[in-house]
């Protein structure tokens, strides 16, 4: 199964376009502040502050998911949704064998969700991957979490039988 979660990009650079318009609008209405408050500097500063905190916070959580389970490797995949085709950067693949896979874990923080996958290296120790789901669809996180279960099925079946 392959699936990703590219058709928000076009919302994303739609949220940055939309804060680099507010960063204007707020560096324009500057002189405004001064009537607003005796503090003007205090006010600016903490718009810009807000300002940051949100581009940051976006920027965070903007991330690209892809998800394929096809053939004997499951290939999962995180990188930044911005500038992506340029530079590399903020990319975290992990790729393993069906059979060592020993664990997973969709955990759903308020802004923020993750997806954790625990995986057996060759010495038997257990590893974990985590990723960015966040702007994922939750009927495609469902998709992923039937396509994990069924390995997880199968891989608890194939130790039973080496056990026998």
């Amino acid at each position: 199964m392959r699936t990703n979660n590219g058709k928000v990009k076009n919302i994303i650079v739609s949220v940055y376009f939309i804060l680099f318009v507010l960063a204007i609008v707020l560096a324009t209405v500057f002189s405004a502040f001064k009537d607003v408050s005796n503090h003007g500097w205090f006010t600016f500063l903490l718009f810009l502050f807000g300002f940051i905190g949100v581009f940051f916070i976006v920027h965070w959580i903007a991330k690209f998911f892809e998800y394929d389970s096809d053939g004997v490797k499951v290939v999962v995949l995180n990188k930044g949704l911005l500038l992506t085709d340029y530079v590399n950067y903020r990319e975290y693949k992990v790729e393993f064998e069906k059979n060592r896979l020993a664990g997973f874990k969709f955990r759903n923080y308020i802004v923020y969700k993750s997806l954790v996958l625990s995986i057996k290296n060759k010495s038997g120790n257990i590893k974990h991957a985590y990723f960015n789901v966040t702007l994922l669809d939750r009927k495609k996180r469902k998709y992923i979490k039937q396509s994990l279960r069924k390995m997880l099925k199968e891989n608890i079946k194939n130790e039973r039988n080496l056990d026998e």
